[in-house]
């Protein structure tokens, strides 16, 4: 028994076993991990049901709670003690409190509250209830009361939720016409006046204010001035016409509150609506948390900047990571003579995959946005200063650093390709009377691609995730101007940028309301999760098509 247990042991099965059960482990851990901030994220979209409960808690005060079941606690008896100063209710086996979504913050001091369950006296769900998304102060739970145009009712009682809706979407459209013209059709002048002004301001640096040159500036400020009166006038018609219609809501307090419909994101009676029509308020719900605009201090609306921002990042960190590390690769294995001095490079080079990432960003502030952006500055931009261009944080800084961060991973994997590479294919390549950089470019770097791909799919991963650095060379809380646009040069790499790491943290850990926040990073990580994979994914089926197409890497 025992001899042959030694002998179990000795062929390494246990080994096996012990790897396998690790990797088991591991998998499970990682599935857990995504599936708790799938569920506790994706179910922030769902539209739940809100309930009137008469509330008493025995001080002869009886009073209303209108809002959504958001979770529930058990309360030990001497904390309840501690808090009420009172004993349990006699027959009350736990005590427990339940968190409402109360909404109504510009009416009350919190838009979340904790009640005790055994306080409500009575709990329906009115059909008649309606819940609205506003632009500011969060969500509105209440009675309808009335449709007003002007301050004059136009419908009232029965008609008034068909009249509600039938204006909401005429402020929709509007909506959609005061965003066009602010942000593209407005913003392209005001970005059309600001390069004159740095244009006259070149002039007259480089002494060449000449009266026709400042003429044909002052020509091209009249008509973008022109254009800008024009569209002024639009704006002020749809700012009137978006302003004319209001409604009178019934609060859990029996005040009556005027909300103008402008600032109304949507509107829903989500007591009568079937589980089919949750699912496709669900289904637009988190379409437009990918696409929307951040509000309400990054607590409400979508996160669609941030998405922009981490591919943008990435793409370009790939495309200046990629032919550094490769040509690092190639200089290491082919061209440099093995010695100490490479080894010594090949350890440092290592070392520097291990480095904090943070003082990867502080090196990155030094050197690449005081240094080298400020220099850019007084050699190109001069009629911009005092004011940055390139001198201060930015996209294309942020896609630096995380290049310098990721270039080891890059370096060591391409070497490892380099070095699976048979030796008698450059021999028979020089053979046949190709040149080395002939045999590097047409024989070896294509057969080294897979690898390649592997250590860009590894620093796409890492950088993906970083949020230390990018605090430091270019990410912020909100960014009003995405980097790319319909003005020239179309990709600006000096902007500013969102990131979903940074979105996590600051919706988490700056967010002046927390309850609100919290299913929000839920769902924010799983975005960034779920584009960190979609990035990786396509790494790896261009690497995969890469590996197929050069078979003979594996002979």
């Amino acid at each position: 028994m025992i001899d042959n247990f030694k002998n179990w042991f000795k062929s390494g099965t246990p080994w096996i076993w012990l790897n396998a059960g690790a990797v088991s482990i591991s998998l499970l851990l990682v599935i857990g991990i995504l599936g708790m901030i799938m569920v506790r994220g994706m179910g922030h979209f769902w539209i739940a049901d809100v309930y009137n409960m008469q509330y008493d808690e025995g001080d002869g005060n009886p009073r209303v709670v209108i809002g959504e079941f958001v979770e529930s606690a058990e309360v030990p008896d001497e904390l309840y003690k501690e808090v009420e100063g009172k004993n349990k209710p006699a027959g009350l086996e736990k005590v427990e409190r339940w968190l409402i979504k109360s909404g109504n913050r510009d009416q009350a001091s919190a838009d979340f509250q904790w009640i005790y369950a055994h306080n409500i006296q009575k709990q329906t769900a009115p059909d008649n209830l309606i819940k609205l998304e506003r632009l500011e102060w969060g969500n509105f739970y209440g009675y309808l009361n009335d449709v007003q145009e002007n301050e004059k009712v136009v419908a009232s009682s029965e008609h008034a939720w068909d009249e509600l809706n039938t204006r909401f979407h005429r402020v929709l459209e509007i909506r959609e016409k005061l965003e066009v013209l602010e942000k593209n059709k407005i913003g392209s002048i005001n970005y059309g006046l600001e390069r004159l002004r740095l244009q006259k301001r070149k002039l007259e640096l480089e002494k060449e204010d000449t009266p026709d040159n400042l003429n044909k500036i002052k020509a091209e400020a009249q008509a973008f001035n022109n254009e800008y009166d024009i569209l002024i006038k639009e704006l002020t018609i749809l700012r009137n016409e978006i302003s004319r219609d209001s409604a009178n809501f019934t609060i859990s307090s029996g005040k009556v509150v005027n909300i103008p419909l402008k600032l109304m994101v949507s509107i829903i009676k989500p007591n009568e609506l079937s589980t089919l029509s949750k699912l496709g308020h669900y289904i637009l719900n988190f379409y437009n948390f990918i696409f929307d605009d951040p509000r309400e201090a990054n607590t409400e609306g979508g996160v669609f900047p941030a998405i922009f921002g981490t591919v943008m990042m990435v793409i370009l960190m790939s495309i200046l990571v990629t032919p550094f590390g490769v040509i690092a690769a190639l200089y290491l294995r082919e061209y440099a003579k093995q010695g100490a001095v490479i080894r010594i490079i090949r350890i440092a080079v290592n070392n520097l995959a291990g480095v904090p990432s943070i003082v990867y960003g502080v090196f990155g502030l030094g050197f690449f946005v005081y240094f080298l952006g400020g220099n850019i500055d007084q050699l190109f931009y001069p009629e911009a200063l005092p004011a940055p261009t390139f001198g201060t944080p930015g996209l294309i800084w942020a896609s630096l650093t995380l290049a310098l961060l990721t270039v080891p991973v890059v370096i060591v994997s391409t070497e490892e390709g380099l070095a699976r590479i048979p030796r008698n294919l450059r021999e028979g390549s020089l053979a046949l009377g190709a040149t080395k950089i002939e045999t590097l470019w047409y024989v070896v770097l294509p057969m080294t691609s897979p690898a390649i791909m592997t250590g860009l799919i590894l620093a796409v991963a890492r950088a993906a995730g970083e949020v230390a650095p990018l605090m430091l060379v270019g990410v912020v809380k909100l960014a009003p101007q995405l980097p790319l646009d319909d003005n020239f040069p179309f990709l600006h790499m000096d902007r500013k940028f969102m990131h979903l790491g940074f979105h996590i943290f600051d919706v988490g850990f700056q967010s002046p309301n927390v309850e609100a926040a919290r299913p929000l990073v839920y769902a924010t990580a799983f975005l960034l999760v779920l584009v960190i994979v979609l990035l990786n994914l396509s790494a790896i089926m261009l690497r995969n098509r890469l590996r197929e197409k050069y078979k003979a890497l594996d002979a």
